[in-house]
């Protein structure tokens, strides 16, 4: 029996990174999974990638800032498939700059979707979960949110708050059959990162105690395994997944 079957997973940021990755180790332990992104044009691809493999995917366009748009694309879940089990908080952006030089408009950017968006697919989905008693919700952090980063105010901000709810939600929702874990990624060599100059890739290598960069893979990995039955006492942590990183 494969680890995820039969089980409905929503997967935020899921057309791109470490969102697809984690579709693509979700939909090969036999879950139904539903990509909710804001780029449709990606999303739509990979989730035909996907069906033409045989495997059950669908995709949403939703910006997960929008409570309204999260709430409908939930009700949409339920009425195809009856259930949610699964949710990955994993949808982000960043807008960086010094304490100085940051907007009010790049503060909120990224306070809207990194923050309110966990709280809005969080609110939305939990309903549906609650009412079958199980459920897992699983929210994308930071070794940022740890430890700070130059000229991440904002983004710290909201992988810090996104620690604090998720130790909130697990007290919550814990006694009603709902567990909620946090995993905190080092450097990742997402296409984003890859595209930095050499030696700005070359310093997070060199923070790193293994001396590489993980793989969009190493937090799909990580994504599974609290997602699955292996898991079931986990509630509540926050998994770093860094390479062995220091403050």
């Amino acid at each position: 029996m494969k680890k995820l079957e039969g089980k409905v997973s929503i997967i935020t940021g899921g057309a791109q990174g470490i969102g697809k990755a984690t579709a693509e180790r979700f939909v090969i332990e036999e879950a139904s999974v539903i990509l909710w992104d804001v780029d449709e044009k990606k999303g739509l691809k990979v989730a035909e990638e996907f069906r033409k493999k045989g495997f059950d995917t669908e995709f949403q366009k939703v910006n997960v800032a929008d409570f309204r748009e999260v709430e409908n694309a939930a009700n949409q879940t339920i009425e195809k498939f009856g259930q949610i089990d699964i949710l990955i908080n994993n949808a982000g952006i960043t807008r960086d700059a010094t304490l100085k030089k940051m907007t009010e408009e790049q503060w909120l950017q990224v306070i809207n979707v990194n923050l309110t968006g966990v709280f809005n697919c969080s609110k939305a989905v939990s309903k549906f979960m609650l009412e079958k008693k199980k459920g897992c919700i699983i929210n994308a952090s930071s070794v940022v949110g740890l430890y700070g980063n130059f000229g991440q105010t904002n983004y710290a901000a909201t992988k810090s708050g996104i620690i604090g709810m998720t130790k909130v939600w697990a007290r919550e929702l814990g006694r009603k059959g709902i567990r909620v874990n946090a995993v905190a990624p080092g450097f990742i060599a997402t296409d984003m990162v890859n595209a930095m100059p050499e030696k700005v890739i070359k310093t997070m290598q060199e923070k790193t105690p293994l001396g590489r960069l993980g793989k969009p893979e190493d937090i799909a990995n990580t994504y599974l395994f609290l997602a699955s039955d292996e898991a079931s006492f986990i509630n509540g942590a926050v998994l770093s997944v860094d390479g062995g990183m220091l403050p």
